[in-house]
């Protein structure tokens, strides 16, 4: 079989704003909408690679979008080559550093270039990468925040009957210990008592206040505590991960392998889960994992749970993959979720292909 080979042509980037089922109620902020940056990367052999972004802010596209039809607009004429692309593309920006938005434009258009080579090799991404295609573990991420504990009860109940899920994301951190109490009450009285419940604080503590709250949350049976205070405080981290006795999670915020590393070399978290549009896409994440896996760190995903479900399943410590649905709406055909698992379907690249009319529909400007 003959490796394919594909040219830069153009590329066109367009902006949504998705509205979600389940309003985002946490310490980092209050979102209705998502936004979210599709990217369709056009070769001169006429293969289209596609990806998204998921930026948070729906002002961010502004200078997001430029960077990337920058980035791709130097490259027009040249082979598609990943792997080199990307430190290229990274070597590129330094002037402006190697992190932000460097790293989440040239992360965009990393995967849009592998799910391309897999288009045009026939094969899906985790074939394309040497693995095969099957079930990931997942839990369902796509509620219980932080809003008034009565009615997470029903809550829980329908994120289990989702997907048959046998774990849950919960946000803590409210400003009193037992409401925090009376939160996990809730979700076990709807989900059950079994139910994994992996327990968020979005950042929203003090380092002094992550203390004394994931100390007097240690003894109720939690999954694990995810990033109870600012993410750079690695020193703060590998304090409380000495203290506790919760798996403490972290790495949704390193920016590319080396933060990674030098994450796990002061002994920072117990778990990794690499955010795709920080960590580097595709390229990015390959390199990472091989490092959590030489430590013998569980790595799970954050966000983008199409193209992660790819990579989980090349991944030699893969852990749990985190299942939100908010790319769904612009999506032909949403990935299936059932008995606690994504399954990644056989087709070429990725598996994404928008709907035109959604997109059209949730279009920002």
């Amino acid at each position: 079989m003959n490796a394919p080979r594909l040219t830069y042509d153009s590329v066109v980037v367009r902006p949504v704003s998705v509205p979600l089922r389940r309003k985002v109620v946490s310490r980092v902020g209050f979102f209705d909408h998502w936004p979210i940056i599709l990217i369709d990367l056009h070769t001169k052999e006429g293969v289209v690679g596609r990806s998204y972004l998921e930026p948070y802010l729906e002002k961010s596209a502004r200078y997001i979008v430029p960077v990337v039809r920058d980035l791709v607009d130097s490259r027009k004429g040249q082979a598609i080559v990943p792997v080199a692309d990307f430190q290229a593309g990274r070597k590129s920006l330094n002037l402006i550093g190697y992190e932000g938005v460097a790293m989440i434009a040239n992360a965009g258009i990393d995967m849009a270039a592998w799910d391309a080579l897999a288009k045009a090799a026939g094969m899906p991404l985790a074939v394309l990468l040497g693995g095969s295609v099957g079930p990931v573990p997942a839990y369902n991420s796509n509620g219980l925040w932080l809003t008034d504990p009565a009615t997470l009860a029903a809550e829980a109940a329908e994120l289990v009957a989702e997907g048959g899920f046998a774990g849950l994301k919960l946000r803590l951190g409210r400003d009193r210990l037992e409401d925090d109490l009376e939160a996990l009450r809730q979700v076990r009285s709807g989900a059950g008592d079994d139910i994994k419940l992996m327990v968020d604080f979005n950042q929203g503590l003090t380092l002094g206040d992550a203390i004394h709250r994931c100390h007097a949350l240690d003894d109720q049976g939690l999954y694990w505590f995810e990033e109870p205070t600012t993410y750079n405080n690695l020193e703060g981290y590998a304090r409380l991960a000495r203290d506790l006795k919760t798996p403490l999670q972290l790495g949704e915020n390193f920016y590319g392998p080396r933060e990674l590393y030098r994450a796990l070399q002061l002994g920072a978290g117990d778990y990794v889960m690499p955010d795709m549009m920080r960590i580097g896409g595709v390229t990015g994440w390959m390199r990472s994992v091989g490092i959590a896996a030489a430590a013998g760190v569980e790595v799970s995903t954050h966000l983008y749970p199409e193209v992660s479900a790819h990579l989980m399943r090349v991944t030699e410590t893969a852990h749990w993959l985190e299942w939100q649905d908010w790319a769904d709406p612009i999506l032909r055909e949403p990935f299936v979720v059932k008995d606690s698992q994504i399954q990644v379907p056989e087709r070429p690249g990725i598996g994404i292909e928008w709907d035109e009319a959604a997109v059209k529909r949730f279009a920002i400007g």
